[in-house]
Formats: C-alpha cells, structure tokens, sequence
C-alpha cells in the first residue's frame, strides 16, 4: 500500500506540474493549447542542458537542483511572449476548431525546433537524481529525488493560490477568468495579463519537464505522451480550474499507481476509465464553474 500512495504522488506531482499551466491558459485565454506539451519538452531539454554542461565544470554538485527552475523560468519567459503575442492573439474569439489546428501547427514547429537544437540523440541528465539517495517510507525504500518532485508540485500548488488570492495581479487574472469584458470595462490591461498568464503557464510546463529530466532519458517525443494525459486531468477536474487540477491530478496518478502495482494490464486503460466515469456523473468536470448565460 506505501508503495501504491508513494509512486501515485510522484505521478500525481508529475501531472499536475503540467495540466496546472494548461488549465490556467484555457481559463484565462480560452484556448486549449496542444503545444502545451512541447513546453514540457523544452523545459525537460533546457533542464537536461544546463546539468550537464554544469556537471562537466566539476563544480558544487548541489547546484544543479538551482539550474532545473532556472531552465523553467528562461523557457517561459522566452517562448510565453513570443507564441502569445506572435500567433495566439490573433486566436481569441476564433473558432475553437481554428485554435486546435493552430495551437496543433505550433506542437509540431516546436517538435521540430528541437530536434533541430537538441538533435535526436538521448540526453542524459541524472546528476540531481542520484545526490538524493534512498529514503525510507515505511517499510519500503524509495528514491529521494522522487520526494522531491512531490515537495516541488507541494510548492507550485500553493505558490498559485497564494498568487490568485492574496496578489493584486493574481486577482485581476482571476478577474479576467470570470468576465474578460467587465475586467476590461475597469481599465484592466487585458493584453498584459494574457501575456503574464500565458509565460507564468509555459513556465509551469517547463517545470515539469525540468524537474522530471533527471529521472528520465530525455528524447524527441516526450511532448505527446504527456499532452494526452494532462488533458484528461483537466477535463475530470474541470477546465480553468486549479482545484480540479490538484483534484484530477491526485485522482489519476493513485489510481494509475493501483493499476500498475494490481493489474498491470489495466495501466492505460484505467486513466481514461477515470474520466469516462467522472464525465457520466459531471459532464463538465468535478470543479467547473457554473457560465452566466449572455443575452
């Protein structure tokens, strides 16, 4: 039983590193965002970079857990102007058939920008995994830097709610979240808040990708496996809200986590039994908030 609840937090902070960005972007902006995934990619490659370029210095090995939100920081600030302001303004209001197939062209630019940078060869960037050790859960021994991550997702969580509800500019992008017109009405700087939003968002899928390199072999492809799963997270919790994302993302990674460790064969299919199941009783997911209807 450690064992299920330990591996289905690990995966649960995994999943909601990412699916927490994507669901603040479509709260904010309306658009799902498919190259949402890349960003993770991006993130999970910058991270990669840095701690091996760092770890040939042979300089203070523990720096390297520095260099991981680093990556994640310069990945957002970089590419959450520049594919907000460059492509998806152009996108709100637009048909959400229209957003996909863009936001969809964009997922497969950026595939293609790394395999351009980073070449198709694995990176390999365990450094930080291996400084941590074993720790002891019980009766069961488990990776430390797994901990960490948990710890890391702990802090991200809070770190957004401390941002919407006790900042100035938290409160008007959750301002936004209800009523973009009325925000508009009392002088709110519509376009800044998409851009901060956005950046903030790709920062937390750079993140993810970061933190999660160190245990993984980092390859071209990433970005689709973890595209699928962080939409069903956002889907069962209920688009645009961070609680449905803590809520989906613990839901998921503790009942992929049974499957794995009970019935293996079940592992994929679980997941989306989950959200099948959730849909049925809450078609719009388990923290949707209610629309006002518009005349």
């Amino acid at each position: 039983m450690t064992t299920i609840v330990a591996d289905g937090l690990v995966f649960a902070s995994w999943l909601f590193l990412v699916s927490a960005g994507l669901t603040l972007i479509y709260g904010v902006l309306r658009i799902l965002n498919i190259a949402h995934g890349s960003l993770y990619a991006l993130g999970a490659y910058a991270g990669a970079s840095l701690v091996i370029v760092y770890s040939q210095r042979e300089a203070w090995p523990y720096g390297t857990f520095f260099l991981l939100p680093l990556a994640a920081v310069v990945v957002g600030a970089v590419t959450g102007p520049v594919m907000e302001r460059g492509v998806l303004r152009w996108m709100y209001g637009r048909d959400q058939v229209l957003q996909l197939l863009v936001t969809f062209a964009l997922f497969l630019i950026l595939e293609d920008a790394v395999k351009l940078i980073w070449g198709v060869s694995p990176y390999y960037a365990f450094q930080p995994y291996t400084l941590l050790g074993e720790i002891h859960l019980a009766d069961v021994v488990y990776p430390g830097y797994s901990m960490l991550l948990v710890g890391v997702a702990a802090c991200a969580a809070v770190g957004l709610w401390l941002f919407t509800s006790r900042s100035r500019l938290g409160r008007l992008v959750v301002a936004v979240i209800h009523d973009p017109e009325m925000s508009t009405a009392m002088g709110v700087n519509l376009p800044r808040v998409y851009v901060l939003t956005f950046s903030l968002g790709a920062s937390l899928a750079a993140l993810g990708g970061a933190f999660t390199a160190p245990m993984i072999s980092v390859v071209p492809g990433i970005a689709v496996e973890v595209i699928v799963v962080a939409f069903a997270v956002v889907v069962i919790g209920g688009l645009g809200s961070l609680e449905g994302a803590v809520a989906g993302a613990l839901l998921i990674g503790l009942v992929r986590s049974a499957a794995v460790h009970l019935f293996p064969a079940l592992e994929l299919f679980a997941i989306y039994l989950v959200m099948a199941a959730v849909l049925l009783v809450r078609p719009h997911g388990l923290f949707a908030r209610p629309e006002a209807r518009r005349i």
